[in-house]
């Protein structure tokens, strides 16, 4: 094994217009240059791993003795020219090129680059188009066939006296190793990429959702002579819940469980039990405005767990139906509520049929602002 593994992460980032450059931002939940890091010495298959930045004061870090930092130049083909200069001293075999902007690349595509670079000098991970693409030439335009345009990806593989040849000679900027051997006349090999493989450039690409989570819980006792509803629909009983709505124990856990979430407050404070307007209101109503704010904040629900605590009726035979009054209500997909039906062995209120309670878990999410490292 005399591979060497150059992660390039000394860009300017002048597209992703942020307050540090993007290879330090935080992406799912560790600096971008990491994962390819990570990776790499997960993989095994490197001697060294050469990290390139633009201060070496930024990474905080120790690493294993594989992994060495340098400083990189102006331009990225300075920088993996660097990089190329120093690992010359250790006679390295195989090299492979790869930009930190990339963190969703396999280790299955690094083992496939190194198996192709054993009958090749170039190992090029490609794919194709999937949109239309014109090339302008002056003030003309041309339609390119998508069948034969490779959008060519990172991290590249090759023979490192090849490339070091190439590269030491090269006076003009290059966006790729590739660009090196094409323009050479040097024959490449191209390997299938993935899908998943791309470049972060914006800010955009790399904001992700964060989630929160809040936890609901009603309980009411029941009384002869009142109507019964349930996740929003009535349920035949002989009692109903008392309560200074319709006493909707899941309606209202839910309720909870999404103020919890946004960290609203509680049911209490938007629909106080001592104002006569509230009285015998249907849960559904209360529910609609919760979900306005809701969605004004720009949080969507991932998942909704419910327990319904009682000893009957029995959630069973009624829970696809309950379900549905909830996807309804919520404007959700049905598969994203999952009800339970939990008795308490016939213990105290709720065991003696004097009370249904109910508890609900809710996450939710909303696109975040970026973090750094």
């Amino acid at each position: 094994m005399n591979n060497y593994f150059i992660i390039l992460a000394s860009g300017q980032s002048k597209r992703f217009n942020s307050k540090k450059p993007k290879q330090f931002n935080i992406y799912k939940n560790k600096a971008l240059f990491k994962h390819s890091l990570d990776k790499a010495m997960k993989s095994k298959l490197f001697k060294k791993i050469i990290l390139v930045v633009n201060n070496k004061k930024n990474i905080k870090e120790k690493f294993p003795q594989n992994v060495l930092i340098l400083k990189g130049g102006k331009e990225r083909s300075d920088s993996s020219l660097i990089a190329l200069k120093y690992i010359k001293r250790f006679n390295p075999n195989n090299v492979l090129i790869h930009d930190a902007a990339r963190p969703n690349f396999t280790i299955k595509l690094l083992k496939d680059l190194i198996k192709s670079l054993k009958k090749n000098k170039a190992v090029i991970p490609v794919i194709n188009s999937i949109d239309s693409i014109k090339y302008k030439i002056k003030n003309q335009l041309f339609n390119l066939d998508r069948n034969n345009s490779f959008l060519t990806q990172t991290p590249q593989a090759f023979k490192f006296k090849d490339l070091y040849y190439l590269s030491i000679k090269q006076k003009k900027k290059v966006t790729d190793e590739a660009s090196l051997f094409i323009e050479n006349n040097f024959k490449i090999k191209f390997i299938k990429g993935e899908n998943l493989n791309s470049k972060i450039t914006y800010k955009e690409d790399i904001e992700i959702n964060k989630t929160y989570f809040g936890i609901g819980f009603d309980i009411h006792r029941l009384i002869k002579g009142k109507k019964l509803f349930l996740g929003g629909i009535r349920i035949p009983f002989h009692s109903g819940l008392k309560g200074h709505s319709d006493g909707d124990v899941i309606i209202h856990s839910v309720i909870d469980s999404i103020l919890g979430a946004m960290r609203k407050k509680d049911i209490g404070t938007f629909f106080p039990d001592n104002q006569r307007k509230f009285k015998n209101i249907r849960s559904p109503k209360m529910l609609k405005p919760i979900i306005k704010i809701l969605n004004d904040k720009n949080f969507h629900i991932n998942n909704l767990d419910i327990n319904l605590i009682c000893q009957q009726p029995k959630v069973s035979r009624y829970r696809n139906k309950i379900v549905k009054s909830l996807s309804n209500l919520l404007n959700i997909d049905n598969k994203i509520i999952n009800l339970k039906g939990k008795t308490v062995e016939k213990l105290g209120l709720i065991g003696k049929e004097k009370a249904i309670a109910c508890e609900v878990i809710c996450s939710i999410s909303k696109w975040k602002k970026l973090m750094y490292y």
